[in-house]
């Protein structure tokens, strides 16, 4: 069971999940193990799968061919997502793999601009995000996931998409929201990816190590504990005022 959540942004993109893998005997869970499930390949791609560990092992190595050397770099966004989507198709039905047994999402860069493409869980076909739709989650915990976003688009992000520190803040809560609340299968802790272009005027795929991780994680309590002092203010047992209405 995962959450995947996937924010494009102004200046890059942000790719997060859980760290949970299930096992089973075919019939129902057995046991629960941590695992890693955002992986950069090469400098400036990241991969995020959700479903079969096996599938998901076959897609990254699809990708990892298809975008390793730079040769994507001068093609058109969609299609890169085009090849990607055929020949992972073309693969899991050699070994006659389910339907709706996985799906991605896939940050990457070509033309100078970066590009953030989810790939459907039920029929793989993909689809990027835009100016006018730049987030998505994915997963056994979607259902709790995308009403959050949706709370999040509709109180910080009104203008458009965040900026990539908005939009890791974003997804550190929604990780953090669904891992506390999730019926079972998604647990922390959660790991989080950037693509962003570096000084150099290149892109580059960054895994947030513990440290980065942590300052997220602080906001996130910082603003739980915000909201709580609201309600404090309600009942009148904080000495703060609530601001009047403009």
């Amino acid at each position: 069971m995962t959450i995947l959540v996937g924010v494009l942004c102004k200046d890059g993109i942000v790719i997060g999940s859980d760290s949970s893998a299930t096992f089973s005997d075919g019939t129902s869970p057995t046991i629960e193990q941590p695992c890693k499930k955002v992986h950069i390949i090469g400098s400036d791609v990241i991969v995020a799968g959700a479903g079969a560990v096996g599938l998901s092992q076959r897609f990254n190595a699809i990708v990892e061919s298809k975008l390793s050397g730079g040769h994507h770099k001068n093609k058109a966004h969609i299609e890169t997502a085009k090849q990607i989507c055929a020949a992972c198709i073309s693969d899991f039905n050699s070994t006659q793999a389910p339907g709706g047994a996985f799906g991605a999402l896939l940050a990457f860069a070509t033309n100078s601009s970066f590009h953030l493409c989810e790939f459907d869980i039920n029929t793989l076909q993909p689809e990027f995000k835009t100016d006018s739709l730049w987030y998505v989650s994915m997963g056994s915990g979607q259902q709790i996931a995308d009403p959050f976003l949706g709370l999040i688009r509709r109180v910080f992000w009104k203008s458009g998409p965040p900026s990539l520190r908005e939009g890791i803040f974003s997804v550190t809560w929604t990780l953090h929201h669904s891992i506390e609340v999730n019926p079972g299968g998604v647990n922390g802790p959660p790991q989080i990816a950037i693509l962003q272009e570096d000084p150099r005027g290149h892109f580059a795929a960054t895994l947030l190590d513990d440290k980065d991780l942590g300052e997220h994680v602080d906001n996130v309590k910082a603003a739980e504990r915000y909201l709580a002092d609201y309600r404090n203010i309600m009942h009148g047992i904080s000495d703060k005022t609530i601001p009047e209405p403009s």
